[in-house]
């Protein structure tokens, strides 16, 4: 029986790819299944329902982006995974292959599911959608089998899938808003009785509650997802979060670059889920949940609960909170350490401030401190703070800030006793970072505005920064919002001032985000209850914007699958976080072909902390023994240029082999990389074959001879990430 249905999938594959083969069918069939045009259409479909289609318009669109999700992550990725049947053109011979290959299984097609699970979507919520989208399902799905991609098996079950799941999704939603809904939302749900014939009833809600709650579930949902994400394996580690790692194998007072607490983060996380990427990266989905909550509940107790969730969920589309909440670097600790500081402080500069409420203001300073370098300037918001509200000067009779003050330097012990050991040489090490002391020669301030009008999401962005102006300049009679400013507005404009010297990284003024997103949404909030009623379109557009950025930040072949067109490498950027276990296998197989070469040991040297920390990490053997007998080195310098100079090095072991492993300039994309993305060609190179360097004049000194044994292009999702050059490195001397 089995055999039989084979055969009669294969003859109906043989007939419409071949057998209906023609010269309409050969520009249509291509274009209705790979053209973005149609994706685009869709979009800007779905965006109208949003701005202009009322409550039906919201709940359909909700319900489409739910059944497309899960449906095409959970559903059918996980029966192809499971099925692993090839494509026709693997299999078949004489197959008309009229598109691109693609890279996944082929049972069930994702275009059917999806092309199908949109129509049942939108043909539950507008009926006369049919007429255009069922068709168009169909003949998607043909084209599938002509375009010589999939078997007609594969298509029909995509669609039974797509109306299934979608159906599947409508009913269970609405379902559990009848049960949930009733019980923790009910005002809600009497507005919005039923999410199958949506329709809000006139029905006037004063109770904040409802808010929180909405404002805890959001919160959860971002946490779980957040750990979902980092547990999936779709992203590796940073060079920093490798880096990092390895400190935390070598606990210590301080380090060359950093304090010590993001060491002993990655230390608990580790040893709570075990050295793989998420016991590194655990804690960061736990603090930006905590982060959401603190913000929640403090601007819910002090403003308005609905304020309060706007501005959580602007956090949670703001692209450098987002990155935040996936990668584990010292930023998440920081701004953990920097808010709560700020939030307790609020209650305690008040005239009935407490002084325990101080204490506990010095204690999560000090722990930014231990964090991040950069919260020390919380003391300078202090001061403007103390200067700008003189009903806070109070204090400054009593013993709270200074007591506050005292233990945050003990807090900064730990530094201060490792650096006196040390010579200072953080010190050095964060004055070299913010080039002080060298000669000006350009202003990097326009650089630095528009990479934060990137990171920081360009409405919000501007928006803060508009209102912290308006502020200034008409009404600072609001204490909360002139505390909002002083929390984040001097950080802002110390690196601002910087940039007319220095270039300023991104992420440098992460501790001023919350600060300054609060104080816009207080002052854009009174501007709306002023009659600026534009302020809600605007809002809600600039969510739409930051959730897409997001989720394509997070999952970049999202593009690929929607446009059929793989994101730029200029755009892409986990391209940084993809190739590095390629990298640390290329090096160690050309580390296996120098010890069998010369008979004798050889271990791994490399040019970058970076790739040094990365090679450790994804080498299995090398991870065992990151402790007490690394087998991958920094470089040996004469003076330290990073953390692995105060650890033990390879100088001892005479008469070894090593192998070089030297980072290159990637491959480049000519100018017009946009234009040859959309002709969907994004990668062509201009450098294929790049100069050969010799070695650096240490590492000569070090070892008697040097083979150069070439150039490895490390590539991930079929792009060239990286490009490196090795080197054997015969008999340390």
């Amino acid at each position: 029986m089995i055999g039989w249905l084979q055969s009669l999938d294969v003859s109906l594959f043989r007939f419409i790819n071949s057998s209906l083969s023609n010269g309409f069918f050969d520009w249509l069939m291509p274009f209705v299944s790979d053209s973005p045009w149609l994706t685009c259409i869709l979009v800007g479909v779905c965006l109208w329902m949003l701005f202009a289609g009322g409550a039906r318009g919201r709940i359909c669109v909700l319900m489409l982006l739910l059944a497309l999700c899960i449906g095409n992550w959970l559903v059918v990725d996980t029966i192809k995974n499971s099925v692993g049947r090839l494509r026709p053109f693997h299999v078949l011979d004489g197959v008309n292959l009229r598109i691109g290959m693609g890279g996944s299984m082929s049972m069930p097609s994702s275009h059917a599911a999806n092309w199908f699970s949109a129509t049942l979507v939108l043909f539950l919520y507008y009926r006369r959608t049919i007429w255009a989208m069922l068709p168009m399902a169909v003949l998607v799905s043909i084209s599938r089998v002509y375009n010589g991609v999939h078997y007609p098996s594969d298509v029909l079950a995509g669609a039974i899938l797509g109306t299934g799941y979608s159906i599947a999704v409508v009913i269970g939603f609405d379902s559990l808003w009848q049960y949930a809904g009733a019980r923790w939302f009910p005002a809600w749900h009497t507005r919005l009785p039923s999410l199958t014939r949506p329709r809000f009833n006139d029905v006037k809600m004063q109770d904040d509650t409802e808010w929180i709650r909405f404002g805890y579930v959001l919160v959860a949902f971002s946490l779980v997802s957040g750990l979902l994400y980092i547990g999936s394996g779709k992203i590796e580690l940073s060079e920093d979060e490798a880096y990092q790692w390895i400190w935390s194998k070598h606990l210590a007072l301080s380090y060359y670059s950093k304090p010590l607490l993001i060491a002993y983060t990655q230390f608990l996380g580790t040893h709570l889920w075990g050295d793989n990427e998420f016991g590194v990266r655990f804690f960061s989905p736990v603090i930006a949940a905590t982060l959401s909550l603190l913000v929640l509940r403090f601007l819910a107790r002090e403003a308005s609960a609905k304020l309060a969730v706007l501005v959580v969920v602007a956090m949670t589309v703001t692209p450098l909170t987002a990155l935040g909440a996936t990668v584990m670097t010292v930023d998440p600790l920081s701004v953990l350490f920097w808010t709560s500081a700020m939030i307790v402080g609020w209650r305690a500069a008040k005239p009935e401030g407490t002084t325990t409420q101080w204490l506990w203001v010095g204690l999560w300073m000090g722990l930014g401190f231990l964090s991040k370098y950069t919260n020390l300037a919380q003391c300078v918001s202090w001061i403007v703070f103390f200067l700008l509200w003189p009903r806070a000067r109070i204090h400054l009779r009593r013993p709270g800030p200074y007591l506050a003050l005292g233990i945050t330097i003990i807090c900064m012990l730990p530094v201060i006793i490792w650096n006196a050991q040390n010579g200072w040489i953080t010190v050095h090490h964060v004055a070299s970072d913010g080039q002080i002391g060298e000669k000006w020669h350009r202003t990097y301030t326009l650089e630095f505005l528009l990479t934060e009008t990137g990171l920081l999401h360009p409405v919000f962005f501007i928006g803060a920064l508009w209102a912290a102006v308006a502020f200034w300049r008409r009404d600072r009679a609001n204490p909360l919002m002139l505390y909002f400013f002083a929390m984040g507005a001097p950080l802002f404009l110390g690196y601002a001032l910087l940039s007319l010297h220095s270039r300023i990284l991104g992420n440098w003024i992460a501790p001023t985000i919350i600060p300054l997103f609060c104080l816009g949404a207080m002052y854009w909030w009174n501007q709306w209850e002023n009659g600026a009623h534009a302020l809600k379109p605007t809002y809600l557009g600039a969510v739409i914007f930051g959730a897409l950025a997001v989720t394509i930040l997070h999952e970049p072949n999202l593009v690929n699958k929607v446009l059929h067109r793989k994101l730029p490498a200029k755009l892409d950027l986990l391209r940084r976080v993809t190739g590095w276990k390629e990298l640390a296998q290329t090096a160690n197989n050309a580390r296996e072909n120098l010890t069998k070469k010369d008979g004798v040991p050889a271990f791994i040297i490399c040019e970058h902390y970076g790739f040094t920390s990365q090679i450790t990490f994804y080498l299995p053997e090398a991870k065992k023994r990151v402790r007490s007998d690394p087998m991958v080195f920094f470089q040996a310098t004469k003076h330290p240029e990073n953390q692995f100079f105060f650890w033990p090095s390879y100088l001892g072991r005479k008469g070894q082999d090593a192998l070089f492993v030297r980072q290159v300039s990637p491959p480049s994309l000519r100018p017009d990389w946009l234009s040859r993305w959309w002709a969907r060609n994004p990668d062509i190179l201009l450098d294929d074959k790049p100069p050969s360097e010799p070695p650096p004049a240490e590492l000569r000194q070090q070892f008697e001879s040097f083979t150069d044994i070439g150039f490895r292009n490390i590539i991930a999702d079929g792009n060239i990430v990286r490009r490196v050059q090795l080197i054997e490195c015969h008999h340390l001397r």
